[in-house]
């Protein structure tokens, strides 16, 4: 098990691991069409993120990098036809998130929350718009903030 996730058991660090496959497709497919840009821009900025993390994250996105491609290409695979319904079996996907995410350590939780919502915003960038400006659409922004996601507070304990 990765280290600071040992208090998960197998299924549910699956759910963490796979979550950033997951939020790359709910973000690719928010406006109603896939943006392959988006795609690959995820896997450019997972693959970023196994060496360039917070130390804590290191190891978890190490793991992540290793099927990335394979999870987020099963995850594309098995949606339905109809977008809202794609969004919907991604959203629920995710809500997992909030029953495991308060079983982790609190800094390491809020850190990875916080990694998956930026790791959204990344992905919603990436497809480009005129110039770099207003490429965020208004689908992609209403859901880069994961809502779907409880929000993890930092507690710091030398308070």
């Amino acid at each position: 098990m990765v280290e600071g996730f040992e208090s998960l058991n197998e299924e549910q660090f699956a759910t963490c691991k796979n979550s950033v496959a997951w939020i790359t497709a709910l973000i690719a497919i928010s406006d109603g069409v896939f943006d392959k840009k988006e795609a690959d821009w995820a896997k450019k900025i997972a693959e970023i993120r196994t060496y360039s993390s917070p130390d804590i994250l290191l190891p978890f996105y190490k793991e992540v990098g290793q099927d990335f491609n394979e999870v987020l290409a099963s995850t594309l695979e098995s949606l339905p036809e109809d977008n809202e319904a794609k969004k919907s079996v991604l959203s629920a996907k995710l809500e997992k998130l909030n029953a495991i995410l308060p079983l982790l350590d609190n800094k390491l939780a809020y850190k990875l929350y916080k990694s998956f919502q930026s790791f959204a915003k990344h992905v919603a960038k990436s497809s480009g718009g005129f110039l770099g400006f207003f490429s965020i659409s208004s689908e992609e922004k209403s859901l880069m903030d994961l809502p779907m996601v409880n929000p993890i507070e930092y507690i710091d304990e030398e308070e």
